[in-house]
């Protein structure tokens, strides 16, 4: 599964790991996160990642 990285502040969202502050178990890809889902570190909605290599 492809990782995201927030634009604004560079957290990067690994599948692998998922979200465990938020409710989201390993193995959740990025388009399965909740519409409001945001960045756990600054905040930033979804719209604010982009897709990253490796």
């Amino acid at each position: 599964m492809k990782k995201y990285r927030c634009k604004i502040c560079g957290y990067i969202y690994d599948p692998a790991n998922g979200d465990s502050e938020a409710g989201i178990p390993p193995g959740t890809s990025f388009n399965d996160l909740p519409s409001d889902w945001t960045c756990p570190v600054c905040g930033a909605a979804k719209e604010d990642f982009e897709e990253i290599e490796g």
